[in-house]
């Protein structure tokens, strides 16, 4: 361990490229799993200017298991709600309905990307990660053991490097996706203008407002900063530097759609951008691997490009990582295109619709639009599944993996269910931590499990069937499963009160029983969670967990990968 309390990085270097919040979040959730990590980006330096804005619900969970929540959550401003506006009149407003996907966070959190990108910066830092500011990618080679990268500094000078990996997080310019041969596959649309600017103007500021007028739709996101919003122009587009004309159009805009008087400053940034909807069908190619833009690009309609892509990284980065450390078969990178690439295809289809809904050209859609939204509007559970519909799908909470390869059939004695309920296991692929901030407060047991899901490493559960073994002995079927994947996989044992553990087993005091009501784990029951918090597996034998394990490609740590070690010999320093 380093002196921070560190796992000692091993093994040749990863590369990552692009120090924007994917390339961040990879290096730093492969520094914690102590595998060395080089950090470049061409540019400068940090990026001063305004990008993403929005951060969802399950991205925030992510940054808590990360351990960055605390930087970000305080900072930014939380939105619960989504305005449509036409022609001066409120057509409706949605509300966030999170009932059927329980969360801590109930909510989008606008902040700007200047703020995330400093707080996962900071992250990495303590991670032994340093961004290496003017350092071009120019060229690389993948030859099997490693890839050799060629690297242009700011000075001119110029270097080779031996990498194990690379990791293109370069954006949607991407030199990696190029060089591979990756072709982004899709289709470019719409010319957008967006402005950030001070807006005096009395628009709840928990609300995205959606407002359609004779001369186009406008969209207002509010940032935290006071009186700051992003304003979206979906018709008028023409930008020649004149600040004072784009504010003046926003004001008129605005003014027509909410029927409210408003006050536009000269906005401090202004950009003119054409959508594209593109995305490669593979994210591997040997020892390079790509995330977010670099891998997709699509609408901006639903702030989902960042949250997208940060999730790309973490689910990459515990699969790399296991690889490198020799607790994993380098098949388990496959997964990585087999669970990922549906997920940026499902986003293409539905931030294309978004993008049709935001814009709204058509003078007959816009009626029938206001017609349909009087109706729901006047009938409350229609209302309220449209609003489930759309939480479900922009805050990424009912996303999962239950289709892919590690995602495994319940063993015999444990049920599986498309609901989270007692009796039924937590099905494969679905989200461990699907708890509301209230329960998790008053459930010892879940603030328990909380805190072990933010250690790296998969997490075993049981539940002993006291009954059977008498009330003692609860933990002898796991002691050999503890002693082979120590440092692998964390076990932890239900029971009702607190007591020491047995060996490697950690009890986990759930006193009400209220956690393993909600995870459906029956007495003799186990359930496998993966290391970004989603359910691999689980089952009712006790010898089950090994095999489970076993079938996913899972081993126990200490078999480093032999090229990874021998690269280690001719890499020049890296930072992590």
């Amino acid at each position: 361990m380093t002196a921070e309390g560190r796992p000692q990085p091993t093994g040749a270097p990863v590369l990552v490229v692009g120090a924007g919040p994917v390339g961040l979040t990879a290096a730093h959730e492969l520094a914690r799993r102590g595998v060395r990590v080089r950090l470049v980006d061409a540019a400068p330096g940090p990026a001063t200017t305004s990008r993403a804005l929005a951060t969802h619900a399950r991205t925030l969970e992510t940054y808590d298991q990360m351990g960055v929540l605390d930087d970000v959550l305080p900072r930014g401003q939380r939105v619960e709600h989504f305005t449509l506006h036409q022609n001066g009149r409120r057509l409706i407003r949605f509300d966030t309905d999170y009932r059927k996907l329980p969360t801590r966070y109930p909510f989008t959190l606008m902040v700007d990307q200047v703020i995330t990108e400093g707080a996962l910066r900071a992250a990495a830092a303590r991670q032994g990660v340093e961004v290496e500011w003017g350092v071009r990618l120019t060229g690389f080679t993948d030859h099997g053991a490693g890839v050799r990268a060629e690297l242009e500094h700011a000075d001119g000078r110029t270097e080779t490097f031996e990498a194990g990996w690379l990791v293109g997080c370069d954006g949607g310019h991407s030199t990696v996706r190029k060089q591979l041969g990756l072709k982004l596959v899709g289709e470019s649309s719409e010319t957008w203008l967006i402005a950030d600017a001070v807006v005096h103007c009395d628009l709840p500021r928990d609300s995205i407002h959606w407002m359609r007028t004779p001369t186009g739709t406008v969209m207002m996101v509010p940032f935290p900063d006071p009186g700051k919003w992003r304003l979206l122009d979906t018709a008028e587009v023409s930008y020649g530097g004149d600040d004072a004309a784009v504010a003046r159009r926003f004001e008129r805009k605005i003014r027509t759609g909410t029927g409210r008087e408003v006050r536009v400053e000269n906005p401090t940034w202004v950009s003119v951008f054409t959508i594209q909807q593109r995305m490669i069908p593979c994210m591997r190619k040997g020892r390079c691997l790509l995330a977010g833009d670099a891998a997709h690009v699509h609408s901006p309609a639903s702030g989902q490009g960042m949250n997208t892509g940060v999730q790309d990284a973490v689910n990459l980065s515990w699969k790399l990582a296991s690889v490198i450390h020799g607790s994993a078969d380098e098949s388990l990178l496959d997964s990585y295109s087999a669970e990922r690439v549906p997920v940026g295809a499902a986003l293409l289809k539905s931030t294309k619709f978004a993008t049709l809904l935001v814009q709204l050209r058509s003078r007959y859609a816009a009626a029938a639009l206001r017609a349909l939204f009087t109706f729901v509007r006047s009938v409350p559970p229609l209302k309220s599944r449209i609003e489930q519909k759309i939480m479900g799908g922009m805050s990424a909470l009912d996303l999962g993996y239950g289709d892919g390869p590690l995602a495994l059939a319940a063993d015999e004695g444990a049920g599986t269910s498309d609901a989270l309920s007692a009796g039924a296991a937590l099905p494969a692929g679905d989200r461990a931590s699907r708890v509301t901030a209230c329960r998790a407060a008053e459930s010892a047991g879940w603030r328990e499990l909380i805190e072990e899901l933010r250690r790296p490493g998969w997490t075993l559960l049981t539940r002993p069937d006291t009954d059977r073994a008498g009330g003692a002995g609860e933990f002898t079927p796991l002691a050999g499963l503890t002693r082979t994947y120590q440092g692998v996989v964390h076990v932890r044992s239900f029971v009702p009160r607190p007591r020491s553990a047995e060996g490697s087993v950690t009890p986990l005091v759930d006193p009400d029983g209220r956690l393993a009501a909600d995870l459906g784990l029956e007495p003799g029951g186990w359930l496998l969670i993966r290391p970004d918090g989603y359910a691999a597996a689980s089952g009712g034998r006790a010898d089950a967990p090994e095999r489970a394990l076993a079938t996913l490609g899972i081993h126990p740590a200490g078999r480093l990968d032999t090229q990874a070690e021998e690269g280690e010999n001719h890499a020049v320093p890296a930072t992590g």
